[in-house]
């Protein structure tokens, strides 16, 4: 069987198109940069109704208009290889036919997405104002592509081969190599290659989107909840208790992050055992935080009050307790333990949690300094609602904007922190598939073999961006607001 070529058949009637669209591209945009230097600035006309329009004319309107259609045909050219490549597959279409067509559950699930999302946006809030932004909406694509593959990855469904098998005379293969001896129905070939261990890149990556995916979000959240629980008391009451929690955080932000990472996840201090009591006190914060939102907003209706605190706190609360509870731990005494989170993973989880709280708690903190002495805040006072209600249905809500842009960013930080210690093999278990460790085997044999490092980083880089564009186009729709 014959080694596949990046496009195949496709690329015999697409990739001459491609091959001059693209200088061409980049000839236009370093041609608007200069033309934008040297030409003279628009001239600024007033209209009879008393606005301003400029003016110009010659290459300051041609040039950036050769440049749209140029990128649009880019767009439209990479589109095509997408749509059939999944159509034609890896025989047809080569690599990147194989692998669009592996992705196809992904292809329909953005589809759906963006249809519903983009037919409704005008009833989505600040959601559906993030499909007015083209930086938006590029941001988001980007992170919902790796989020649906995340999702199919974990239960296998994208994957060639499986993450930790091996196949015989498949070491340091080269994209697009044939098998030796398929067995029926066994994907014949290595889409991505073969790495140091003769195991699928291509399916590697595709699983290490599952760990980022099932971590870097979560642990986000939670430290959400600390920084939110703690900083609107500080930020609201101020006196001691800003002073002693404020004396906390600054404390913790003392340390360099990477430093006080690689001290929460060596294997001597997760043998103490300290990873998991903090779980057991950083964990809780959900729990108040949940409790106190439900009693606040219920508190004058008793039995709605108990009702909808059974029923949100009861499941937490066993959650909470089978995610501190682990078999041969320090902490073993649950009868209900429902699963068991390998521990590994839970030192990163706690260690992201912890890192990012402190920062979290200052930025609402700041925030609710400001917004408690707006006019509706005095009105919530004025009226009788408890400090909590104003805390979390006056105060929260309308600090969101800058919340929701710093949780975006957030998760792009802990992503690379977890590459981070990935690379470095501290954390997550050896045998992982997440990209920061498979980034550091590939990385062994970089001036040789590009294939096994670069498809993990060129993941984990187009996840961080499109994280920070989807931060950058909610900023701007929540400016708007």
């Amino acid at each position: 069987m014959e080694p596949l070529t990046w496009t195949g058949s496709l690329g015999n009637i697409l990739d001459p198109i491609l091959f001059v669209l693209v200088p061409v591209f980049l000839a236009l945009i370093v041609l608007r940069i200069a033309v934008s230097v040297l030409l003279p600035a628009p001239t600024m006309h007033t209209n009879p109704d008393g606005t301003l329009s400029a003016t110009s004319g010659g290459p300051a309107v041609l040039v950036p208009k050769m440049g749209n259609w140029t990128g649009l045909g880019l767009l439209a050219l990479v589109l095509t290889y997408l749509i059939a490549g999944a159509i034609m597959g890896a025989t047809g279409a080569g690599i990147i036919g194989g692998m669009s067509q592996q992705l196809v559950p992904v292809w329909i699930a953005l589809v759906v997405l963006f249809a519903l999302s983009i037919n409704f946006k005008r009833k989505l809030g600040l959601y559906g104002k993030l499909f007015d932004s083209t930086i938006g909406m590029i941001g988001f694509g980007l992170v919902m592509f790796w989020v649906f593959t995340g999702l199919f990855a974990g239960f296998d469904m994208l994957l060639t081969h499986g993450a930790l098998d091996q196949l015989s005379g498949m070491k340091n293969k080269g994209p697009g190599t044939p098998l030796r001896s398929p067995e029926d129905g066994q994907f014949q070939w290595y889409l991505l290659g073969g790495d140091t261990l003769a195991r699928d890149v291509f399916s590697r990556m595709l699983k290490g989107s599952t760990v980022v995916i099932a971590i870097a979000p979560l642990a986000t959240l939670f430290a959400f909840m600390v920084g939110i629980t703690l900083g609107l008391p500080a930020g609201y009451y101020g006196g001691k208790l800003d002073t002693f929690l404020s004396f906390l955080a600054n404390l913790i932000l003392a340390f360099p992050v990477i430093l006080l990472f690689y001290l929460l996840v060596t294997p001597e201090i997760a043998a103490t055992g300290l990873p998991q009591f903090m779980a057991v006190a950083l964990f809780i914060f959900p729990l108040i935080f949940c409790a106190v939102l439900i009693n606040a907003r219920y508190r004058g209706q008793p039995s709605k009050n108990w009702t909808y605190l059974a029923i949100v706190l009861v499941p937490l609360f066993l959650l909470y307790m089978s995610v501190i509870n682990a078999q041969n731990s320090k902490i073993d005494f649950w009868p209900l333990d429902f699963f068991d989170i390998p521990s590994g993973i839970l030192v990163v989880f706690v260690s992201v949690v912890f890192v990012n709280s402190p920062t979290v708690f200052r930025i609402v903190r700041g925030l609710t300094m400001d917004i408690k002495t707006r006019d509706y805040v005095a009105a919530a006072q004025t009226r009788g609602e408890g400090p909590w209600y104003i805390m979390l249905w006056e105060i929260l809500p309308n600090a969101r904007g800058p919340l929701i842009v710093d949780f975006c960013l957030r998760i792009g930080y802990t992503t690379i922190l977890l590459g981070t210690l990935g690379f470095f093999g501290l954390g997550l278990p050896p045998a992982s598939p997440d990209w920061g460790s498979t980034i550091n085997e590939g990385r062994k044999l970089l001036s040789i073999y590009l294939h096994p490092a670069l498809p993990p980083a060129i993941a984990l880089l187009s996840l961080v961006l499109g994280l920070n564009l989807l931060a950058d186009g909610l900023r701007e729709e929540s400016l708007k607001d």
